[in-house]
């Protein structure tokens, strides 16, 4: 069994990642700039756009606004790369308290259902 850890690493940190590159890209931003602020290739930026990478994960309309609002406050100066970590922190730990790592556990690992290795305290920070 994974421990709930990696399945942020596998599957929430790259639906976020994703979906912002996607967002950033609609309101006209590059992918190399994306690739830049993310930190990351610009294969990597291409791949998270073109749903090769990151796209198991279906997000809550609540999440989508977040992400939507974060790429907004990027495009308008309000938000920069310093912000990057801190705002992935913020939506990963919605995705958490939407019990949607236990779901994914349960998916790919086959665990009880009536296992809580999710739901404790530390597994809710990011």
């Amino acid at each position: 069994m994974r421990p709930p850890c990696e399945i942020v690493v596998w599957y929430v940190i790259p639906t976020i990642r994703s979906e912002l590159a996607k967002a950033l890209l609609k309101l006209g931003m590059k992918q190399k700039q994306i690739s830049e602020l993310l930190d990351i290739t610009q294969p990597a930026v291409s791949q998270y756009i073109s749903d090769k990478r990151g796209h198991g994960l279906k997000l809550e309309p609540e999440i989508h606004d977040m992400i939507n609002e974060f790429a907004k406050d990027i495009m308008d100066g309000k938000a920069d790369q310093r912000d990057i970590i801190p705002k992935t922190c913020e939506i990963c730990r919605k995705i958490k308290a939407e019990e949607v790592i236990c779901q994914l556990h349960h998916e790919k690992d086959k665990i009880p259902t009536n296992c809580t290795a999710c739901m404790g305290s530390e597994a809710h920070s990011c």
